[in-house]
């Protein structure tokens, strides 16, 4: 089963230590196929990710969390959009975490966090994530320490309880190369219609990529569980990455063990007229 390979290989085991640098960008080789015929494999998955939505929105009993992380350009939009472009949109959210606004500020930092994880039935894409209140507000010297590295047992805590509520938590981290992402920064000055994805900012957090990396680092050894695990995907091929997150997210929602609820009457003796 190629979506428990893909498990086994990305995911992040409890307390394991991390060093992006000794991890691909590339590919896992687990695929053995060229691109060309990997591609209509994606889309049965998207299809299959469609199917199982529709059962879990039915069933109206379980949750899905996907959390997405990346550095700069690492592709999260585009991976949302593809996988999800076949699923009914009134069971799926995405929810951008960018910069907190003032009254967010005002709260604890989980509280944007918690008013829009999934409900009964639904599924929640969270594009950046409540993470970002440790990895960026460590990189970017935003609070002290003692403020910051306190987050990571509140997370486990709060990713805990979601799981105890009936959620099933999947954390994805797509891993660019620092040449794929000058790429990808390059392609956005030279196309006109991409400028509005170029911010000044970005070249000031790639200067930081070693930091970056670090912290993420950091992130999956203390916050990756049983209950709520981090997968490091390869990225630096758009189309490996979409398959690799299809297939985990498909193998989990198969886990599920999602079923149309059953009725209380008898379908055969109903007429219609």
């Amino acid at each position: 089963m190629l979506g428990e390979e893909f498990t086994n290989k990305c995911i992040v085991k409890p307390g394991e230590q991390v060093r992006l640098d000794d991890i691909t960008t590339k590919t896992l080789g687990i695929l053995g196929r060229p691109k060309e015929e990997v591609l209509p494999i994606f889309q049965e998955l998207r299809s299959k990710v469609s199917n199982q939505q529709r059962v879990l929105y039915a069933e109206g009993k379980k949750r899905l969390l996907i959390v997405m992380q990346a550095m700069d350009t690492g592709g999260k939009d585009g991976c949302v959009r593809k996988l999800f472009s076949r699923v009914d949109p009134q069971g799926v959210w995405v929810t951008p975490f960018k910069a907190p606004s003032t009254r967010e500020l005002s709260h604890d930092f989980l509280w944007r966090v918690h008013k829009v994880v999934p409900a009964r039935g639904e599924i929640a894409v969270f594009n950046r994530s409540h993470y970002e209140d440790i990895i960026a507000v460590r990189v970017k010297n935003l609070a002290p320490e003692r403020v910051w590295k306190k987050r990571y047992k509140h997370i486990v805590d709060f990713e805990q309880m979601l799981v105890d509520e009936g959620t099933t938590v999947l954390k994805f981290f797509l891993h660019i190369s620092k040449d794929e992402q000058k790429r990808r920064l390059q392609s956005r000055l030279d196309r006109p219609e991409k400028h509005w994805k170029f911010l000044p900012e970005d070249l000031e957090d790639r200067a930081k990529w070693d930091d970056f990396q670090v912290a993420y680092e950091d992130v999956f050894e203390r916050t990756s569980t049983d209950q709520a695990p981090w997968f490091i995907i390869p990225a630096d091929y758009k189309w490996y990455r979409d398959m690799a997150v299809a297939q985990i997210v498909t193998h989990a929602m198969d886990r599920m063990n999602l079923e149309y609820p059953k009725v209380t009457w008898d379908p055969s003796k109903v007429v219609v007229e």
